[in-house]
């Protein structure tokens, strides 16, 4: 099966930038052009790309539509979220050429809801953001760029979305995020055993080449690289050969 390697690009008033584990106090500004940064990738042989609207994360509103839009119509196939709340939002970043949609808090919130749409947009349209944090044992889910506490469990909606045919599944160790301390391959071996029909991207701490294979071997299909890459610890090119 295909494994996907995909950048990343955090977008806070239009500037890629980095959180340190979300931490909205604790930013690195990398660039001013996203745009230039997507095309470098593009050109080093990325397919995908994933955008987050940091912004939009907190405010429920998509701040950062037109960088999003701009870097869609040059040709990558994008992945984006940050802000996505109804289904007008889905429809907005559709309509500006996001190929899927990335759906966080308002898949831990209204399930129901987010089920609805997968079933009328389809499984390969939308990317289930369940960002986790372990707290005494439990995969606990917070939402609103990882600033409030929900009730829901990781163990509890990743099998329910599965069993509704969801496809594509995101998940981030909040505490491994910015930190380049590695995946944290437990949590995705655990994911690989309970929802195996479920395309885990594994994202949070890579920092070597090393990381990305043993990410794979751990039952992941997909990584999302973020700091590493910024911060040139080893090149797009490196990353697709693993």
């Amino acid at each position: 099966m295909t494994f996907a390697v995909i950048p990343a690009i955090d977008l806070r008033g239009g500037r890629v930038v980095r959180l340190k584990q979300g931490d909205y106090a604790q930013q690195t500004t990398y660039s001013d052009d996203p745009r230039a940064v997507a095309q470098r990738y593009a050109e080093a042989g990325a397919r995908w790309l994933h955008l987050v609207d940091l912004d939009g994360a907190r405010s429920g509103s998509l701040d950062n539509l037109a960088v999003i839009e701009a870097i869609a119509r040059d040709g990558m196939q994008v992945q984006a979220g940050g802000g996505v709340r109804e289904e007008a939002d889905l429809q907005r970043l559709f309509d500006a050429g996001v190929s899927r949609v990335v759906v966080g808090s308002v898949a831990i919130r209204d399930p129901a809801r987010v089920s609805g749409w997968l079933e009328k947009h389809g499984a390969e349209r939308l990317t289930l953001a369940l960002d986790t944090r372990n707290i005494e044992g439990r995969w606990t889910l917070p939402s609103a760029g990882w600033t409030e506490a929900e009730t829901r469990t990781l163990d509890e909606l990743a099998p329910w979305y599965a069993a509704r045919g969801a496809r594509h599944l995101l998940c981030t160790d909040i505490e491994r995020d910015g930190m380049l301390a590695g995946f944290n391959l437990d949590l995705y071996r655990h994911l690989a055993g309970t929802v195996p029909q479920l395309a885990v991207q594994a994202s949070g701490g890579v920092r070597s080449l090393d990381d990305i294979r043993a990410a794979r071997e751990a039952g992941a299909r997909g990584v999302i690289l973020g700091r590493a890459l910024l911060e040139g610890r080893f090149t797009v090119a490196e990353a697709l050969a693993c």
